[in-house]
């Protein structure tokens, strides 16, 4: 009774089959007669185009559901979901945080093997997906073979974009300064740049999770246990993270009663939401990993034996 109220005993469809994300908000994900329904109440808001009533969700064609804020989930939902594969996220607005990722991946570890075997080889593929990453962001192919040499070349043209974007905004720029211990240290533009950060952090983190890439081998970033989300996040840094922090930063300097956090983390979230940034993400770090080749006929390692005297 239990399997069929629920739905339990029907195959999955493959994620490939599968459409991509449904973002949901400001109402409940329960189960109702064995198939998922997502319950509203309420007239439609600017953060919801949906009226009150009941939907159904064909959550068995959806790679990942992305629960908003004012929303509730119930344990049946869960576990249907959980059945079938399809994994639920719990957002901020426009996915400007990401608060929890249950580890339901897709049904593939394509993404995954290809970014360890880029990954891995130190000296050459690893570097060949920086440099990507920096073309992408950059416009051209840097010649540089060095990591820090890189690094150096960005940092410059960082400099440039920072003193451009605050004179475009007519924002008085000193430098990018950051205190881990104390962001609220910095001035305006720092302080919403930091925040822009966040923001972009937790949609590449969205992004990552997605597609079951492994968040801690960064190949730009390094030491973070959120390496490679900082990589993603970066190739957006130009094009969404700047320009809703400077933009940010001028609307609270010309009125203080603004609150900088607030003010650009929905900046960031109308600018993640009206240019499909996850969706573009997906697609660049799919991109990324194009030329990578992954041996298809692994050797399977055998199973270690269990000794009950090791118990």
């Amino acid at each position: 009774m239990l399997r069929g109220r629920l739905g339990l005993e029907t195959a999955r469809i493959p994620h490939a089959d599968r459409h991509g994300l449904l973002w949901l908000s400001r109402g409940s994900l329960v189960v109702r007669d064995g198939t998922l329904r997502f319950e509203r109440q309420g007239e439609p808001d600017a953060d919801s185009s949906l009226d009150s009533g009941e939907y159904g969700i064909p959550f068995q064609t959806l790679s990942m559901i992305l629960l908003g804020p004012g929303s509730t989930v119930s344990h049946d939902a869960l576990r249907l979901m959980a059945r079938h594969g399809t994994a639920l996220v719990a957002v901020g607005e426009d996915g400007v945080r990401c608060y929890t990722a249950p580890p339901l991946m897709p049904d593939t570890s394509q993404i995954a093997r290809k970014q360890m075997q880029a990954w891995a080889d130190a000296e050459g593929q690893r570097i060949t997906i920086a440099r990507k990453m920096y073309a992408l962001r950059l416009g051209e192919v840097l010649p540089q073979q060095d990591l820090n040499a890189l690094r150096g070349v960005e940092g410059a043209r960082m400099r440039r974009t920072y003193q451009t974007l605050a004179q475009r905004y007519g924002i008085p720029w000193r430098r990018r300064r950051y205190d881990r211990n104390d962001p609220l240290w910095a001035d305006i533009p720092n302080q919403a740049i930091n925040h822009a950060s966040v923001a972009v952090t937790s949609a590449a983190v969205i992004a990552v999770t997605a597609l079951g890439a492994i968040p801690q081998l960064g190949f730009i970033h390094e030491h973070s246990g959120e390496a490679f989300a900082l990589d993603v996040a970066d190739l957006f840094r130009d094009s969404i993270l700047l320009p809703a922090a400077f933009q940010s930063a001028r609307a609270v300097m010309d009125n203080p009663a603004l609150d900088v956090e607030r003010h650009t983390r929905r900046t960031t979230g109308e600018l993640l939401r009206t240019e499909r940034v996850i969706s573009k993400m997906l697609d660049r770090v799919k991109t990324l990993f194009d030329d990578v080749v992954v041996p298809d006929n692994e050797p399977e390692l055998p199973m270690p034996e269990w000794n009950e005297e090791q118990e």
